[in-house]
């Protein structure tokens, strides 16, 4: 586990997605370097592409991008609530529910990269916004302990999930 991490209480749930960064010296980092990986492939998408699925009943590939979107847009609002101190218990999110009511397919391959590079560099602004002592804080999110720092690495732990399932199962 990264050294940042290690005094940091998280459900076990989020193990497997911060495993997926461990290796990242700090939170900035990771966010940097999955997001420079998930580009890379971008890169080697045609727009006719966008709409494959690789079995019935998976998501597309924006629907796909579409979910890391949704996804680190929640986890940011967590963070920032989280890192104001806000102890209110957040609510969970049902992202089957999210993916075919996000209209993706009906979108462009490159407006959803754009909008995937927009949201990035916002988060990257955001976790860097955030004092030591803010990364620190923690919150419940639908009944999950996290701390800001955390959730950062969740974040890109999340992304490069996906992104291996990316290139192993659609390119």
């Amino acid at each position: 586990m990264n050294k940042t991490l290690a005094n940091h209480n998280f459900a076990e749930y989020f193990n497997y997605y911060i495993s997926l960064v461990s290796n990242s010296p700090d939170v900035n980092t990771a966010l940097e370097q999955t997001h420079k990986t998930t580009n890379d492939l971008l890169d080697l998408i045609t727009e006719e592409k966008g709409n494959y699925v690789y079995a019935d009943g998976k998501w597309t590939i924006k629907e796909l991008l579409v979910h890391l979107i949704d996804t680190e847009r929640i986890f940011c609002n967590r963070a920032l609530r989280f890192a104001r101190n806000d102890q209110t218990d957040l609510p969970g999110y049902n992202h089957d529910e999210y993916v075919p009511n996000s209209g993706a397919n009906e979108r462009k391959l490159n407006d959803i990269s754009n909008e995937f590079n927009i949201v990035r560099q916002g988060t990257i602004a955001l976790f860097n916004s955030f004092t030591p002592e803010m990364l620190e804080r923690k919150g419940t999110a639908n009944g999950n302990n996290l701390t800001v720092l955390a959730i950062g690495f969740v974040i890109s732990g999340h992304e490069k999930h996906h992104v291996n399932i990316l290139d192993e199962r659609y390119l």
